[in-house]
């Protein structure tokens, strides 16, 4: 699963929660300091992606308007991979996962750090360890939690339509509760 920066929030108090419960972290200004500054970092690193994917189906729309004989040759996902892969240093986009990850972690703390937000007498790489395994902790619970509120909005007597206000409205609220029910949400 690629996060996302509607995931943004959700990993940001993840994060946060997994460190005060380190017992190696104390914070300075608060959970919600904390949280706010995970989720800044979270939504500039995941937006990078996020324009890169749409540059890159911005200039596969140009190619297949120009009728390009070698478009059609190209699998459009195949296609999408080979231009992403070519532009992703220019919008400064790492793309194997684990390294984005840890690159994420590390400026996480950073900002963490930099802003007085935590102290911790233990070394960085494993307060950013902590960071690290709460997004993939995160990461990993993401599909079976998507799957238990989809299965329980399947029971609703009144069928919601995915892609409507509605159905993003108890998504979003059925989602939620499983985090907190989980201890993943402040």
């Amino acid at each position: 699963m690629r996060l996302r920066v509607a995931h943004a929030p959700y990993v940001a108090n993840k994060i946060a929660i997994d460190l005060l419960n380190s017992g190696v972290v104390h914070f300075t200004r608060g959970v919600e300091a904390v949280v706010h500054a995970a989720q800044e970092v979270l939504e500039q690193e995941l937006g990078k992606e996020a324009a890169l994917d749409e540059r890159v189906w911005e200039l596969i729309e140009e190619k297949e308007e120009e009728a390009d004989p070698d478009l059609e040759l190209a699998d459009r996902k195949q296609l999408f991979w080979l231009i992403k892969k070519r532009l992703a240093p220019e919008f400064g986009v790492i793309l194997d996962y684990e390294d984005k990850y840890n690159d994420i972690s590390h400026k996480i703390l950073k900002k963490l750090y930099d802003e007085d937000l935590i102290n911790y007498n233990v070394a960085d790489n494993r307060v950013k360890n902590i960071i690290f395994d709460a997004i993939m902790s995160y990461i990993k619970s993401y599909d079976e939690i998507e799957d238990i509120v989809l299965e329980k909005i399947s029971h609703y007597k009144r069928k919601l339509i995915p892609g409507t206000d509605e159905f993003e409205v108890v998504y979003k609220k059925l989602f939620e509760d499983e985090l907190r029910r989980r201890g993943m949400l402040v």
